[in-house]
């Protein structure tokens, strides 16, 4: 069977924990993404999503450059991560979930592959939209490191890079979101186009708006940075459980 090849998008600061090694500027229809091998593993890129040193904010974010080069360099299997805000008391700082829907509130990005040129209009199916072989893999993982996660939630994505309102936190608990986030769509969807088996580990990393009475960017740093090593784990493991399966 020909090798499989994985990825990682994440926050920059999840580099320290990669030690990344080659750099690859990988030219699109869309601009160029930036891609780094990461040493000691063949098969494994990463891209970090906001860029080295985190010059670009969530709504800034390529998103198609991005997924076009993870496709161009044969990615099969993509494990991404978000720093999100809670809706639900029992979600609470420093937890990870797993999310299996997604519920997007952006605006101004570009979230699609198919513009109907030449006449070839596309639909996707993304009913289920992340990947549930990628999400089984991390569930598996988090077993075997007896890490406790949260199967399943539902993600709402907002245009960011402001944090949400009190009621605009109110209306996406009606609609079901148990977390909020500003990097999960279309990255999610754009995967979904490319063919790529995509699946998020979630850290929460405050209470969103109202039910916190203030949100601190620097105590969700403090909290995305501690869960860094964790995270490493469980996405290393992630991708043992993958390999084992397609042997």
């Amino acid at each position: 069977m020909r090798s499989q090849k994985y990825a990682v998008i994440a926050g920059t600061g999840m580099a320290k924990v990669f030690e990344l090694s080659e750099k690859h500027d990988v030219e699109t229809p869309y601009g160029f993404a930036e891609l780094y091998s990461v040493k000691n593993f063949q098969n494994l890129l990463f891209l970090p999503r906001h860029g080295i040193g985190y010059t670009l904010p969530p709504h800034k974010i390529n998103y198609c450059a991005n997924i076009y080069a993870l496709k161009k360099m044969s990615v099969n299997y993509v494990i991404a991560t978000n720093a999100v805000g809670s809706l639900n008391r029992r979600l609470s700082p420093g937890s990870f979930v797993i999310p299996d829907q997604i519920i997007d509130f952006t605006r101004s990005r570009k979230s699609t592959f198919f513009e109907g040129e030449g006449g070839n209009v596309v639909f996707t199916d993304v009913t289920f939209p992340y990947s549930e072989k990628v999400r089984s893999a991390l569930l598996e993982a988090s077993k075997r490191l007896q890490m406790k996660v949260y199967r399943k939630g539902t993600y709402v994505c907002t245009e960011g890079p402001r944090y949400e309102t009190a009621a605009e936190i109110r209306a996406y608990k009606i609609l079901g979101a148990d977390i909020v986030g500003m990097t999960g769509a279309p990255e999610a969807f754009l995967a979904r186009e490319a063919g790529i088996e995509y699946a998020s580990v979630a850290v929460v990393t405050n209470y969103a708006a109202g039910i916190a009475k203030q949100i601190s960017h620097g105590l969700v740093m403090d909290i995305m940075h501690r869960a860094q090593e964790s995270m490493r784990k469980l996405i290393f493991e992630a991708i043992n459980v993958l390999e084992a399966g397609l042997k």
